[in-house]
């Protein structure tokens, strides 16, 4: 592919610079894009003065507004008022996405009322199972099973070796990364009798006699309902719910290897990082942010536009707008008190044995 720095500009909305002309055939680091050749070249991406250091002369770059392109010795550049969003658009530009053929492959097991919409590519050894509906214009990657009766809208994008449980539903332009599995079984379970865990939870940790327990499953009869634009990591997983489905609200995205738990609610536009997991029942507003390997508690309530800081624990309720972290997760500037507090703390103890030497030399005079 093969774009000019000027039509790149348009289709980023970005001031341009220097000899518009010049063909843009893909993007680089700045110390991997070298002077532009008579075929083009690839675009530097030095979106701040540190990262320009190591451009090499006749190159082209996308600088930050302010950046000189004369000061680098530049033949062209590409001004970003917001470098992230137009490397998002960049990149969205040269990226080629997975090799999948046009066309249904004929390693592919398909049932006979599975219905593929137009435009569709369906990979080697794929299996459809019956009554799956399956959007125009999908791509599904290699080794990809969707079960029965599930449903995919316009657009979808599976990538090899995920995994579609049967009564799945999702909306338009859904990306699956590699190894997810959707809509398996959630992890329920009950005894006969009342379990260890019951008891401490009403006991808070005292135990008044242990006894052999043995698990019986709570069968999953709920599915999973997905809406628009949602992208599900590498090795992420997501249970179906018990009763009702688990549900992820349009726009939200799931980093890799995150856990989301039966009967859970997430709302829309959500960002949920690495190693996130969240128990079962909970329920987590619109537009919230749980960073890496934060942990949400079963059955509790996040409200919308929460913020969580990395590996916080949330086991309470959590109200609109708050910004958490720590273990318990508690507001952020708290956290920062309390962190302040606990490395004062060998000082503190270490006035404390003085005052005590101090305190036992004037009992001993007295």
């Amino acid at each position: 592919m093969s774009v000019t720095i000027g039509e790149l500009a348009r289709a980023l909305d970005a001031q341009a610079w220097g000899d518009l002309s010049l063909p843009v055939i893909g993007a680089a680091e700045p110390s991997g894009a070298g002077p532009v050749g008579a075929d083009g070249g690839v675009i530097a991406l030095a979106m701040a003065p540190k990262y320009a250091e190591t451009l090499q002369p006749g190159c082209m770059a996308i600088l930050a507004e302010g950046m000189d392109p004369q000061d680098y010795g530049l033949k062209a550049a590409i001004f970003a008022p917001r470098p992230r969003l137009v490397m998002a658009g960049l990149t969205r530009a040269f990226d080629p996405g997975p090799d999948i053929a046009p066309g249904i492959h004929p390693t592919a097991v398909i049932a006979d009322s599975a219905e593929i919409g137009e435009g569709g590519a369906i990979g080697p050894f794929v299996v459809i199972g019956e009554d799956v509906r399956i959007g125009p214009g999908a791509r599904i990657g290699a080794h990809v099973s969707i079960g029965r009766g599930s449903r995919l809208g316009a657009d979808a994008l599976i990538h090899p070796g995920a995994r579609i449980a049967h009564g799945v539903t999702a909306g338009d332009r859904l990306i699956v990364q590699p190894g997810a599995s959707v809509g398996g079984d959630g992890f329920s379970f009950v005894t006969p009798e009342e379990s260890g865990i019951e008891e401490i939870r009403r006991t808070l940790g005292s135990r008044e006699g242990i006894k052999q327990q043995h698990w019986t499953r709570i069968h999953s009869l709920g599915g999973v309902e997905i809406g628009d634009d949602v992208e599900i990591g590498a090795n992420a997983t997501i249970d179906r719910g018990t009763i009702r489905a688990t549900r992820i609200g349009s726009g939200t995205k799931i980093d890799s290897l995150v856990q989301i738990g039966h009967n859970v609610v997430i709302g829309e536009d959500c960002l949920l990082c690495g190693l996130v997991g969240v128990a079962g029942s909970s329920k987590i507003g619109n537009r919230v942010v749980l960073a890496g390997q934060v942990g949400v508690s079963d059955n509790i309530e996040i409200g919308d536009d929460v913020i969580a800081g990395g590996a916080s624990k949330i086991f309470t309720r959590v109200p609109a707008g708050r910004v958490i972290l720590g273990h318990p997760a508690v507001k952020m500037e708290t956290q920062m008190e309390i962190q302040k507090a606990t490395r004062r703390l060998p000082r503190l103890a270490s006035q404390v044995a003085k005052l005590q030497e101090t305190v036992t030399r004037l009992l001993e005079k007295g």
